[in-house]
């Protein structure tokens, strides 16, 4: 019998076909969730248009799926062992994809922001449970090679949306945006019903399981508000704004009084203690700097090619996706050598690096840089990200108890959605600050009598533009109006360079922070794996 606890029997897992199939669901439900959250960026201008809203208005649908997905997703290793699941799984899909349907049919802006709020509640639950559900699919010796598929997810998600929204709304209409999730939501769901099976003990009675509701009001108050307030803070005018000061305080008073419940409660919704785990705190940061990374890049690149270069949406995101798919191609290879005992900590290293060598890259290229300038560096981005995310993935659990690993992959999931959510919150502020400095900067030092550039400019234009409308004085007006606009077209460009390499700082300053994560040795490592997998 002691031999029994001490050694429980392996974790039954499917094989062949079976596995295959797992691997696809969750791999594509977590793609599909990650393509949501930036799909909809490059067709705001036509959603806005159809509903007779303002761009202003419509960012609400951004924000209202943030919101909902960064709530929900710490509480999934509670939901998850609440309702069993694979139930919580699959009703999880069928929510997304009804709520999915109903975006595409919503004819009013509050409609849209229901139901694609619903839609976050949804898909928040499917990048966890996903992620739980692949790993158990593996041998705990194979567990890196499941980092490695869902990986792929992580890094080809958030970039493939841009390039599907953009040549949805450049050749469709936006409710194809919504509608595409359906058959997908409806395949994967009747594959996850016939192919996922239910962990071992899954069924637990509901009167067992105690609920924490002051714990999740706190959970739903802090990280909402806080979410709110990055999202919107740079539309709000930040402090001078009441309802940004407002939120603010409850977004502090939440959070706080949600870390001292979770820290005393006997039976938390979200257990904060795995966090003394060493391995598991100092992933934590890592994956809030490549959650950072990874969503502020994916939306800074787009603006500026789109406003500086004229890219259209596709072009934009055909420009982003062979680089991509380079890394994603590396991320089976990642895992294949990790699963043969290779030391993460040179992955985690050289993929910081790379990441923060695709920044430096980036803040150095021209206005008259074309889509081959830009490849060189997005490989070097695809590649950071490939060699980051498995080793992290993998060190997130390392050390956990069986318990603690729900708990664990939860909570490093809401970090990465939180770390890109401060990203383009930072990124939009930075943006402005550095947009008004270096106009200030240009019209300073050019725009000056005694400047032989600015003087013959201004005399070109203006000839041309009065030999072409006979008047003379108006000529010169519509001059100045053209150098202004140079100006700042400028001044915006040399602000995006600026938060590129804003990004590649990050990722240099939280390099020393290696020296923090433990690797164990092979047949402790195997042990920590083993004691992962039968969390399940």
């Amino acid at each position: 019998m002691q031999a029994a606890a001490l050694h429980p029997p392996a974790v039954k897992t499917p094989k062949g076909f079976a596995r295959f199939i797992i691997v696809l669901t969750t791999v594509t439900a977590a793609v599909m969730e990650l393509i949501d959250t930036s799909i909809v960026n490059v067709g705001l201008n036509q959603i806005a248009g159809s509903l007779g809203v303002t761009i202003e208005d419509i960012s609400w649908v951004i924000t209202a799926y943030a919101i909902a997905n960064v709530i929900i997703i710490p509480l999934t290793g509670f939901l998850a062992e609440y309702f069993g699941r694979k139930t919580y799984y699959i009703v999880s899909m069928i929510l997304f994809t009804i709520a999915s349907y109903l975006c595409a049919e919503s004819s009013s802006l509050v409609e849209l922001v229901i139901w694609r709020f619903v839609q976050g509640v949804g898909g928040g639950a499917l990048l966890s449970t996903s992620q739980a559900i692949l790993f158990d699919a593996f041998e705990p010796k194979d567990r890196p090679m499941a980092s490695g598929l869902f990986g792929m997810g992580l890094i080809l998600g958030p970039t493939l949306g841009p390039t599907l929204g953009g040549y949805i709304i450049e050749n469709y209409s936006w409710p194809l945006i919504f509608t595409i999730n359906i058959p997908i939501g409806i395949i994967a769901t009747l594959l996850s019903l016939s192919f996922i099976g239910k962990k071992e003990g899954e069924g637990k009675k509901k009167d067992q399981i105690k609920i924490d509701y002051t714990g999740i009001a706190l959970l739903m108050v802090g990280i909402g508000c806080l979410q709110y307030v990055l999202e919107r803070g740079e539309a709000e005018d930040w402090f001078n704004s009441h309802l940004i000061q407002v939120l603010s305080a409850l977004a502090l008073f939440g959070l706080a009084g949600f870390i001292w419940r979770e820290l005393v409660v006997k039976h938390p919704a979200v257990d904060l203690h795995v966090l003394k785990n060493r391995n598991l705190a100092f992933t934590t940061i890592f994956t809030f700097v490549i959650g950072l990374g990874l969503f502020t890049s994916v939306f800074v690149y787009p603006v500026m090619a789109q406003r500086i270069m004229g890219w259209t949406p596709y072009e934009t995101g055909l420009s982003l996706l062979p680089p991509t798919l380079i890394g994603v191609v590396m991320m089976p290879v990642i895992g294949r050598l990790m699963a043969k005992g290779v030391s993460p900590l040179p992955f985690v290293i050289i993929g910081f690096l790379l990441f923060a060598a695709y920044g430096f890259l980036s803040g150095g290229v021209t206005p008259e840089a074309n889509r081959w300038d830009f490849f060189f560096p997005l490989i070097l981005r695809a590649l950071g990200l490939s060699l980051v995310n498995i080793p992290l993935i993998n060190q997130a659990v390392a050390g956990l108890k069986p318990k603690e690993y729900a708990s664990g992959i939860a909570l490093n999931n809401m970090i990465r959605q939180l770390g890109g959510a401060f990203g383009i919150a930072m990124a939009n502020n930075y943006i402005a600050h550095q947009y008004m400095q270096h106009r200030t900067d240009l019209l300073s030092s050019n725009i000056v009598a005694n400047n032989p550039v600015y003087n013959q400019y201004a005399t070109s234009a203006t000839q041309m533009l009065a030999s072409k409308t006979g008047n003379a004085y108006g000529a010169s007006q519509q001059a100045l109006k053209l150098l202004d606009l140079r100006i700042d077209k400028q001044a915006y460009f040399l602000s995006y360079l600026d938060t590129f390499h804003m990004i590649a700082i990050f990722f240099v300053a939280v390099l020393p922070l290696v020296a923090f994560l433990r690797t164990k040795k092979n047949a402790n490592a195997k042990e920590a794996m083993k004691a992962a997998a039968e969390a399940h």
